[in-house]
């Protein structure tokens, strides 16, 4: 059977990496393989990660490219050569133009650690995410993976896991309980998803 192949984004220390290394290693990715790992950052942790679990890596770093075409472009170029199906971002602290997303419609999914609508769009990132929601006094929290289009956390919702806010959390708290209860179950479910239609359409 064909596996759809992923491109998983990076630029830190890639939880949600190993996360989605761990769900193919147990079965729970069936229909898709990560084939490869971009990082917009050569000191990023995931690239080890990905060196671990023996998986391709390329480093694209903007500055030295000298502008978003060009970044996009080597991106681009690295995609077709590995003959990547979807495009995961998994804390890629890098903004992809309209162009790119276009190009790759329905094909790019995202992890945002809130409940979308809530605490998403421009400025809405890290822990920014969580210490927004404190401030609130929301009682329940969670994360979104969506597909990602021209707007910040605006395309469509694949799938929601929500998580309890309880007294004394501090955003860092928060931000563990969202990754370990919601976003490290939901973006393996939803990539499984997505590769499982890209190999059967």
């Amino acid at each position: 059977m064909r596996k759809a192949k992923i491109a998983v984004f990076v630029s830190g220390g890639g939880t949600n990496l190993q996360a989605l290394i761990d769900a193919e290693k147990n079965g729970v990715i069936k229909s898709g393989e990560i084939s490869l790992v971009v990082s917009s950052n050569q000191n990023a942790y995931a690239l080890t990660r990905a060196k671990n679990a023996d998986i391709k890596s390329v480093t694209v770093v903007k500055k030295e490219l000298g502008s978003q075409k060009a970044f996009e472009d080597k991106i681009i170029e690295n995609l077709n050569e590995n003959q990547i199906d979807i495009i995961v971002l998994a804390g890629f602290m890098t903004i992809l133009s309209a162009e790119f997303t276009k190009k790759y419609d329905k094909k790019i999914i995202n992890v945002h650690p809130s409940l979308i609508p809530s605490f998403c769009g421009d400025g809405y990132y890290g822990l920014r995410v969580h210490e927004g929601a404190l401030k609130k006094g929301v009682k329940v929290t969670g994360a979104t993976v969506h597909f990602v289009n021209e707007i910040t956390d605006g395309g469509e919702i694949i799938m929601q896991k929500a998580v309890a806010v309880k007294d004394g959390d501090t955003p860092e708290k928060l931000q563990k309980r969202v990754m370990r209860q919601a976003e490290w179950k939901i973006l393996p479910l939803s990539v499984e998803k997505v590769c499982n239609k890209i190999i059967t359409e």
